[in-house]
Parts: structure tokens; C-alpha cells; sequence
């Protein structure tokens, strides 16, 4: 295993939590019809949630590992969500002279970041009333989140009236983005004169980041091994169907808001043919999904963006670095996805108001996404505690996501960089600033009047 890369690593832990646990359930169902007493000393010595009532003599060694993984994931939620919001705030102090650019860069990455969670959210609602991400009546504690609530709640959930409790609460998700928002324009605008806060702040971002990358690369193959196979041992293989469905679902979500949705935003926001833009951008995309790493794809998508597609360095040299901390597409459609998978496999009933919810929690969350491996399921997991679905049905189910959910994160990188590239051929083209020769490759091409 040392010699195997993690996305081998991985393969090897989704692979082996399959069998093995494919192999706890058929030996569950013999012994159930057989010998039921056998499996229930099994059962108390690997799987049992050892907190429930009824459990204080079991080992539940499964449950430990898989526990422990999951408590070291949540224990960086607030500090992960904290430093990096407001950092990716105090980035923008670099556009004091790039007024204009500054807001048109934000207003790409936002038309961009809303059209995908607008996306997302029809298809997962669409697939969630079909029923695919449903899982059979299991013996799985039922639903307890705070989905009932008057969605306003939320409104005043942003603005906290306790620090302490603030940061000591893994579910006051926008109350913590609120804050980093908030320190990183005060940041910004006095960042001469605080320089000590904000090297606290860079530095409490830095262990955070070596801490979870320590955590997934060392633990999280094992780890998701043992919550793979305690899930199918414990649930039965109920949940495969349902996560084939989402791996489908948004594959298929990113792959047509990479090839159609980006295109779309070129034609509809920057008046250009998109047909140049796709064919050159391809090898920006291929090389982020390879790497699965937008700060490695960052100096390919510069020579694309600048030789390739005519973009003035001065826009990419600002658009595409600040693009790779805030503007993450890819990121937003997979947790919106997954979240409305998670909450439907668990059993919560969810409104047009719950959706519109994670996708507002998606898109502030996605913002600042460390570039450690795995963060993408931490701010994940910072969806789910924010919206109350963490009972043991979506705890398992956010373990299967863990397990599967490598192939989509590649993906994910490759929609993450090519929307950066876009939106640096909006603002350049809205400042004058493309070399349209150089993006047609053809002089008799012309640019649609803006």
C-alpha cells in the first residue's frame, strides 16, 4: 500500500469495504437463519454503535475506527470554514486598482456559481421525487434533523449573538461564514495595520490544511474501508443502488455544465463564438481531472488563458489565482447533489426551501475550499451539521460518498479551472482587453458585438 498513489490507496479501500462487507452480509443472513445468536456476538464485537442504550458491554471495533475518522474530519470544520473564507477575503485587497475588473470578476464567478447550484438543484429534486435515492425500510434511527423549521430561521442564523458558541458548534455554518466575511474585509481594508491577525489567521490556516491532509491520506483509506463495511453489514446493499444513482447523477450534472453550461456563459456573457474557447480549454480540463489539483493545473490554464485564448496577462494573473481560492463550481454541484442524496437516504422530507438552503450553504461554503486533498468532503460534511442530517442513516451514507466519491472529485477540478478561464474571457473581452485573432486563430472570425 505505501507504494500505491492515494487515488490507488482509495480504489484499494472502496474495493476491499465492498467485499469484505459483501461477505459480513451473507454471513449475517446464514447465521440470521441458522445460528441468530452468533451473529449478534459478531455483531456487538465489530459493528454496534457502542453509544446507543443497550450497548455499554459491546466493542464495536468498526464503529471506533470509523467514529474516530469521522470526529478528526469534523474537528476542522470551523477552523477549516473560518481562516479560509477570510483569507480568500483579504486575496481581494489586490484589485485596489482593478476596480472595474474586481467587480466583474465576481459577477462572472457568480453568474457561473448560480446558474451550476440552479442546475444542481432541479436535477437532484427531480431525481430525489423519482425515488432513486431512496434506500429500503431499514432498522436505522429515523430522521431527526430540524427540517420543519420556518426557513427564516436561517436568515437569523447567519448573524450569532455568542462568539464562544459560535466556534465551539459544528452547526453554525453561516454564523462562522458571517464572521470570516466579515474579519476578512476588516482584513483588507486595515491589513497595514493588523498584520499580526492576519498571519495568525494564514498560520491557523496552514496546520489546519497539514492536519487534514495528514488525516485523509493516512487514515481515510482504512478507515473508509471499515465505514464500507460496516454500513453493508449492518444496512445490507439497500445503499449500493442509490450511490451507483448518485455517482451517475453527477457525473452527468458535471459533465453538462462543463460542456454546455461554460459555453452557454462564453456566448451569453462575453458575446463570443464558444466554439474556441471549448476546443483550446480541453487540455486545461484533461490535465485538472488527471491532477485533481487546480493549484497544479493553475500555470497550464495561465498559457492556455494568455497564448491560446488572447487574455491580457494583467486579467489572468488576477482572475485566474483568485478564481482557484472562490470560485468553485464543480465543488457547489457535487455537495448539492450529495446533500439532497444524503437527506433522502436518511430519511429527511425536504421543501423547495431545504434545497434552496444547502445550495446557499454550497455556494458560501465552497468559497476558500482548501487545496488539501479530501476538503471537499469536510465542507461536505459542514453541509449535512449545518442542516441537521446526522442521524446514523446519513452518517453511513456520507460514508459511502467518502468511499466512491474520487472520480467525481477529479471531475470536479476540471470544472473548477475551466470556469476560471471563462470568466477571465468575459472581463477581458468587457475591458478590451482579448486578443480576439489569437482566440479565433482565424482573422476572418469576429467577435458578436457587446
Amino acid at each position: 500500500m505505501r507504494k500505491l498513489s492515494f487515488a490507488q490507496k482509495m480504489i484499494v479501500s472502496l474495493v476491499s469495504g465492498l467485499v469484505i462487507g459483501l461477505g459480513f452480509l451473507l454471513l449475517r443472513q446464514q447465521l440470521n437463519a441458522h445460528n441468530p445468536a452468533a451473529w449478534v456476538s459478531i455483531n456487538q464485537l465489530l459493528f454496534v454503535d457502542i453509544t446507543a442504550e443497550g450497548n455499554e458491554s459491546a466493542l464495536g471495533l468498526f464503529y471506533i475506527v470509523g467514529q474516530v475518522f469521522v470526529r478528526l474530519l469534523q474537528l476542522v470544520i470551523v477552523p477549516m470554514v473560518f481562516t479560509s473564507i477570510t483569507l480568500a477575503m483579504v486575496h481581494i485587497k489586490d484589485t485596489e486598482k482593478l476596480g472595474r475588473i474586481s467587480f466583474k470578476t465576481i459577477k462572472g464567478f457568480l453568474v457561473n456559481s448560480i446558474a451550476a447550484l440552479l442546475m444542481a438543484s432541479v436535477i437532484g429534486y427531480i431525481v430525489m421525487k423519482l425515488g432513486w435515492f431512496n434506500v429500503s425500510e431499514l432498522a436505522i434511527e429515523g430522521a431527526t434533523g430540524s427540517t420543519g423549521s420556518n426557513p427564516l430561521n436561517v436568515l437569523l442564523s447567519m448573524f450569532p449573538n455568542n462568539l464562544v458558541g459560535t466556534f465551539t458548534s459544528n452547526t453554525s455554518v453561516l454564523a462562522v461564514v458571517f464572521l470570516a466575511v466579515s474579519l476578512g474585509l476588516i482584513l483588507n481594508r486595515y491589513h497595514e495595520e493588523l498584520t499580526v491577525v492576519q498571519k495568525l489567521v494564514e498560520e491557523v490556516n496552514k496546520i489546519v490544511s497539514v492536519f487534514l491532509n495528514y488525516v485523509i491520506q493516512t487514515l481515510a483509506p482504512v478507515s473508509v474501508a471499515v465505514l464500507l463495511i460496516r454500513t453493508i453489514a449492518s444496512y445490507g446493499i439497500d445503499y449500493l443502488k442509490p450511490a451507483a444513482i448518485y455517482m451517475l447523477v453527477t457525473t452527468f450534472s458535471l459533465i453538462i455544465f462543463l460542456t454546455i453550461g461554460y459555453a452557454l456563459f462564453i456566448r451569453i456573457m462575453a458575446k463570443l463564438n464558444p466554439m474556441p474557447f471549448v476546443r483550446k480549454i480541453s487540455e486545461v480540463a484533461i490535465f485538472g481531472f488527471s491532477t485533481s489539483s487546480s493549484a497544479a493545473t493553475l500555470p497550464l490554464n495561465m498559457k492556455v488563458t494568455q497564448e491560446e485564448l488572447g487574455v491580457d496577462t494583467d486579467i489572468t494573473s488576477f482572475v485566474l489565482p483568485l478564481g482557484m481560492t472562490i470560485n468553485m463550481n464543480g465543488t457547489a454541484i457535487m455537495q448539492v447533489i450529495a446533500s439532497i442524496f444524503v437527506a433522502s437516504s436518511a430519511g429527511y422530507e425536504l421543501s423547495y426551501w431545504n434545497i434552496l438552503t444547502i445550495a446557499t450553504l454550497a455556494l458560501v461554503a465552497s468559497v476558500g475550499t482548501p487545496a488539501a486533498p479530501g476538503a471537499g468532503g469536510v465542507i461536505l460534511f459542514t453541509i449535512l451539521s449545518g442542516m441537521g442530517y446526522s442521524n446514523p442513516a446519513a452518517l453511513a451514507t456520507y460514508a459511502l460518498i467518502l468511499a466512491i466519491n474520487r472520480p467525481i472529485e477529479m471531475l470536479v477540478t476540471s470544472l473548477n479551472v475551466v470556469g476560471d478561464s471563462a470568466t477571465a474571457i468575459y472581463v477581458a473581452n468587457s475591458e478590451g482587453q482579448l486578443d480576439t485573432k489569437a482566440y479565433f486563430n482565424q482573422e476572418n472570425e469576429h467577435v458578436v458585438e457587446v
